[in-house]
């Protein structure tokens, strides 16, 4: 279903960045959003129009951490395997996504960054593709997760800057403290990607280290790093502590229980939380046999775990992560928004044109129930599902 020329969403509760309201409508044109107003929509010739009878029309949610669904992987390094994760994060509420590496021989990663490059210009039917997260493969092996340990490496500059080259790279999680980190913290930062700290030891000091090269993200806070200890902060502390710092949450009451999700919001503060899913293959799939990074992956009740007894990234949904961290926090929808919104996109210096309701912004738009079930997705004025 393409929608061309103009679509008004009208009789909707709308949440803007400025604040929300019961009864308003919001005017697509072109793609963008061309007015937004209260009460009742002046009369307008040739639009389509959607009476959304008092639903929610909210921003679409941004994930900036998604390695796969519906039995595909970043991995798989073909255009149809991230086409299929997009239609499925669509689904979700997701109009903008990045898909995930693991870490693995040089040649797999850069194939799937590659591949990543190619679809980012080419129409999904889904979520957009905005670019590559490289997760690895320079991390701590002792705070490996599920990312396998015989492709852990030192950072190399002939590697990662032919990552660079493909023109996909916008995200890149590292270990602070593993060999050549600094100069490759360096080198992101002068070419425009944002760095994360994860699957780390580092010690508070190597991370202030980092942070003053450019650091900027923590990777799934509490997960894949030492827990915090109260005379040794460590990576932990530094991500509570350090204003600079944002923090990626995977709010599936699994990583992380909901009391430790409300004490990280108070700390940083909803300005300074990015919620992510980790999802893998198994995400939208029943229980069974999946692969992460070439790991074989167990989902049992909806987790996933590998032969040891690791979580293996999620199956989380972002709708979802979002209505749990309102549960855990007490924080109103409007009020916990911009971690699934405005906070990943202006992570990635996207916030000009996404991750809000505003004149002259993309026309990525959901509009969810009173249980945050997602009824309708338009992704740059495209509604590309509608239940």
């Amino acid at each position: 279903m393409r929608v061309t020329g103009s679509f008004l969403f009208h009789n909707a509760r709308v949440h803007t960045e400025d604040g929300s309201f019961e009864r308003g409508w919001v005017l697509v044109e072109g793609g963008r959003i061309a007015r937004i107003g209260r009460g009742v929509p002046p009369p307008e010739s040739a639009v389509e129009s959607t009476d959304l009878q008092g639903q929610a029309l909210l921003p679409g949610l941004v994930d900036l951490h998604a390695h796969g669904a519906l039995g595909h992987d970043t991995m798989d390094a073909t255009p149809e395997a991230l086409r299929e994760m997009a239609r499925f994060y669509a689904r979700h509420g997701v109009t903008g996504f990045l898909a995930t590496t693991m870490s693995s021989p040089p040649l797999p990663i850069l194939a799937a960054l590659r591949n990543v490059a190619e679809v980012m210009h080419a129409p999904t039917r889904g979520a957009a593709l905005l670019g590559a997260h490289v997760e690895g493969p320079h991390l701590d092996v002792e705070r490996r997760g599920c990312q396998d340990p015989a492709h852990m490496r030192p950072a190399d500059p002939d590697e990662y800057r032919r990552w660079f080259e493909t023109g996909a790279v916008a995200l890149l999680t590292l270990a602070p403290e593993v060999p050549g980190s600094q100069e490759m913290i360096r080198y992101a930062v002068e070419h425009s990607a944002v760095v994360a700290a994860g699957h780390t030891r580092a010690s508070y000091e190597q991370m202030c280290r980092a942070v003053k090269l450019g650091l900027t993200q923590v990777t799934h806070l509490f997960n894949a790093m030492d827990p915090l200890h109260h005379r040794q902060p460590g990576a932990v502390g530094a991500a509570l502590s350090l204003d600079a710092l944002s923090c990626q949450l995977i709010a599936d009451n699994v990583h992380i229980h909901p009391a430790v999700l409300k004490l990280a919001v108070r700390a940083k503060g909803v300005e300074r939380i990015i919620l992510i899913t980790d999802a893998m293959a198994g995400a939208g799939m029943p229980d069974g046999q999946y692969s992460l990074g070439g790991l074989a992956v167990t989902v049992r009740q909806g987790v996933a775990r590998t032969a040891d007894g690791a979580l293996a990234g999620s199956t989380l949904t972002l709708e979802r992560g979002l209505a749990n961290i309102i549960a855990a926090t007490g924080l109103s929808l409007q009020q916990a928004l911009p971690m699934a919104t405005l906070n990943p996109a202006r992570a990635l210096g996207l916030d000009a044109r996404k991750g809000s309701i505003a004149v002259g912004k993309d026309a990525d738009l959901i509009v969810v129930d009173a249980e945050l079930n997602v009824v309708l997705t338009m992704v740059t004025g495209e509604v590309i599902h509608r239940l």
